[in-house]
């Protein structure tokens, strides 16, 4: 029996004000988050917009968990394991394609309807009176516990039973309303392949940066610091137009001021926002006839508010992170204990101008990419903490700044932008559904 098989065992490694390093260190500890974590929870899987046509298919993880997204015959998604129920072969190994109207086993040529369903069986004769209609082999390729279509989102738990869509994520599905609705078609589409890279750190460390708003101005210092300096130098009228990669960098040595007054909203089920006042993408240049055309579609008063928004980062727990105001969303997929690949997608909004894309486009290359000049300062700052993480006499994370005294993580918050209310919020979260299977069980 494994240090962390039992729920108490793994509720004890979260106190209010600090967390047990094995979080993030211990490979048991991931081996239970891929069990239970990410059985339970709703996880993303990809865009409607990356399987546009029947047959058309994409495959990534849920967890570790190896999944395919599936355009139906019907025109429904259908989320699907990428293993044959034969002998185990993974279906499909390329990122994505058109499998036509069936998939087909490489192995023995067992196939299969895009939703799953067993098709058919090379010398079928040879299984009559066997019963393998009886058995799971006999049932197909096995779909995950529910999937759902939100918006053009695709999400899905892979256990078969437990929380809802609606209820897992609430309120928080109005960050999403209003990274869509900031189409004047209501509708978005993802633009090439994500940037894609490993980091050698838990992905639990990239997702509490998200809303870790104490960072920037020092991490960055070096890169981003640099950049204003020197656009400083240039001695420049305070009215000229400031290049687009001025706008997007320059943010980031913002005070603590700024960040304090940004705002943190938090929902429950450990989803949560920084930017409720303004953000680092309020100040950006106006495209000329994109509010023209979001006016066309619904009207001044609701375009002006849905441009108001101007939220920064928004986490859907357990691991994914969206940009509102710049159509961006990036993954975090664990792949061990100390290894995760990210992955950022930008999408494009429907019949806006292209310069939103373009912009959209320079940021993710600025701060996201491998070779951006913001994000490798993220990446070191991981990988230190791993190292420093394995050093013996602090065994544990501390997580209690802005804390309050019984705070509730059942119901909606505002709080001051810089606490690490959010950052609780997610470990809550992290218990309940690390142990929500598992009480169950027990109980029976």
């Amino acid at each position: 029996m494994g240090r962390y098989d039992s729920p108490a065992a793994l509720a004890a490694l979260v106190q209010p004000h600090q967390v047990h390093r094995d979080i993030y260190t211990d490979q048991e500890v991931f081996q239970q988050e891929m069990k239970h974590l990410f059985a339970n929870a709703w996880v993303f899987v990809g865009h409607e917009s990356q399987t546009p046509n029947k047959g058309d298919y994409f495959s990534t993880h849920i967890g570790t968990q190896p999944v395919i997204q599936v355009r139906h015959s019907t025109g429904d998604i259908h989320v699907l394991l990428n293993r044959c129920p034969h002998k185990g072969t993974k279906i499909v190994i390329d990122r994505q394609g058109n499998t036509g109207k069936f998939f087909r086993c490489p192995y023995h040529a067992w196939s299969f309807k895009t939703d799953g369903c067993l098709l058919a069986i090379p010398l079928k004769k040879g299984y009559q009176n066997t019963g393998l209609e009886e058995t799971d082999s006999g049932k197909g390729m096995r779909s995950v516990g529910d999937v759902k279509n939100y918006r053009g989102f695709i999400f899905a738990r892979l256990a078969d039973e437990g929380m809802s869509f609606e209820e897992f994520f609430g309120k928080s599905l109005s960050s999403l309303d209003n990274m869509v609705d900031r189409s004047p078609a209501g509708r978005l589409e993802v633009v090439g392949p994500p940037l894609r890279y490993m980091h050698h750190c838990n992905w639990k460390m990239l997702v509490e940066n998200q809303t870790d708003t104490c960072h920037p101005m020092v991490a960055h210092e070096s890169s981003a610091g640099t950049a204003v300096k020197l656009y400083e130098e240039l001695g420049l009228p305070e009215d000229a137009p400031k290049p687009p990669a001025m706008e997007i960098i320059a943010p980031f040595m913002s005070p603590y001021e700024f960040f304090e007054g940004m705002g943190i909203r938090t929902w429950p089920n450990g989803h949560g926002h920084t930017g409720v006042n303004h953000s680092i993408h309020s100040d950006y240049a106006a495209i000329p006839g994109y509010f023209e055309a979001l006016c066309e579609s619904y009207g001044e008063e609701k375009a002006k508010a849905i441009l108001d928004e101007n939220r920064h980062n928004t986490v859907y727990f357990p691991n994914i992170m969206i940009k509102g105001p710049i159509q961006q969303l990036r993954v975090f997929i664990p792949i061990a204990a100390d290894r995760t690949v990210v992955e950022s997608y930008i999408y494009r909004l429907v019949d806006a101008p292209d310069e939103l894309t373009a912009r959209t486009a320079m940021y993710n290359r600025m701060i996201n990419a491998p070779t951006s000049i913001v994000g490798h300062d993220d990446l070191e700052m991981y990988e230190r903490a791993q190292e420093g993480l394995m050093v013996d006499g602090l065994e544990w994370v501390n997580i209690q700044r802005l804390i309050e005294e019984d705070e509730d993580f059942e119901v909606e918050a505002v709080e001051n932008g810089t606490t690490e209310r959010q950052m609780r919020n997610q470990f809550h979260a992290w218990v309940k559904f690390m142990t929500m299977c598992q009480k169950t069980e027990a109980a029976e």
